[in-house]
């Protein structure tokens, strides 16, 4: 796991049963990059049922948050993919399957082929580029036996269009279950409520059409 310092003063708290609490943050953004408002003490919703996403309104209440992680789930495991000059890390348990990888470089990140990375399919700045755009810390790489460090950019949580808070900037990430993101500095939190890796979003909100113009039925 690529460790990084985390954002002084700026945390994400949650329980299995609790939303997410936010203390610190001065930059909430939407899908386009539009300013949200923000407060030194927030809650954002992760049961993807509130009237006002991405804040919590307490719809969570007589449903209730159930935030236990899924004993079939994914487990977190890394695969190296080893190239001639760069070998490229990959953890399906951490994966929120934004796509990005597959639309962006489809000749690397081969959908339907296995071993389902190929490191040499492309030019390495091109490869590193597109891991880069990575949102959940699935991917990361390694230049001349050395990991590639984490990006130094201030602490933002981006609303992602019907899916995660895509976190940056080394937000802390506390909650009772020990859950530690594959990259401290980059992670995806689930907003729909489905995810069977709480409090990390596994891309589930595809699957259940979850909308945020609309409460998850």
């Amino acid at each position: 796991m690529n460790r990084k310092k985390n954002a002084p003063n700026v945390e994400i708290h949650c329980t299995r049963h609790t939303p997410f609490r936010v203390t610190g943050l001065k930059s909430l953004v939407d899908c386009a990059g539009n300013p949200l408002p923000v407060k030194p003490v927030m809650a954002l919703c992760r049961c993807g049922l509130s009237q006002g996403k991405p804040f919590c309104d307490g719809s969570h209440g007589p449903e209730g948050i159930h935030g236990e992680k899924a004993p079939d789930r994914v487990t977190d495991r890394v695969v190296d993919y080893r190239g001639r000059e760069i070998t490229i890390h990959d953890n399906r348990g951490a994966c929120s399957h934004d796509r990005t990888c597959v639309i962006e470089l489809p000749e690397v990140f081969r959908k339907r082929k296995r071993p389902w990375i190929d490191a040499d399919a492309a030019p390495v700045a091109e490869v590193i580029q597109t891991i880069e755009k990575c949102p959940s810390g699935a991917l990361s790489y390694s230049l001349n036996g050395g990991k590639a460090p984490d990006p130094a950019r201030p602490p933002k949580i981006r609303v992602a269009k019907n899916g995660p808070l895509e976190v940056t900037g080394g937000i802390q990430l506390t909650d009772d279950m020990e859950s530690a993101p594959e990259s401290p500095e980059h992670y995806t939190l689930c907003r729909c409520g489905k995810s069977r890796n709480p409090p990390f979003c596994d891309g589930s909100h595809r699957t259940t059409r979850f909308r945020d113009d609309a409460p998850d039925s």
